[in-house]
């Protein structure tokens, strides 16, 4: 099945200091989803906010969810957000919720 590209948006808080840890995490969503993304925008947000919304649907919210998402649980709210058709490998062993 054939999906249009959806763009990731990592909103963080620059006074924290999230900067680097948004970067990570964009650097993991290309290096999975090899030419799948439209694109991985970093923008600032508000104090202590961290969000990832996949085109206009959020995936995750530091205040919501608890903190921050380990590689693989974002790889997989991205996933199936989009859509992707696609095996995530060691990151669908069982056990890892």
């Amino acid at each position: 099945m054939s999906h249009s590209k959806s763009t990731v948006t990592i909103v963080f808080c620059e006074g924290c200091k999230w900067s680097l840890r948004s970067g990570w995490y964009a650097q993991e969503l290309f290096s999975t989803f090899k030419g799948q993304l439209a694109g991985v925008h970093l923008k600032p947000g508000e104090q202590g906010e961290f969000q990832v919304w996949v085109d206009d649907r959020r995936i995750w919210c530091r205040r919501e969810d608890g903190g921050f998402p380990d590689a693989a649980d974002l790889k997989r709210r991205l996933r199936d957000a989009a859509q992707f058709e696609q095996s995530l490998g060691h990151c669908e062993l069982p056990g890892k919720d």
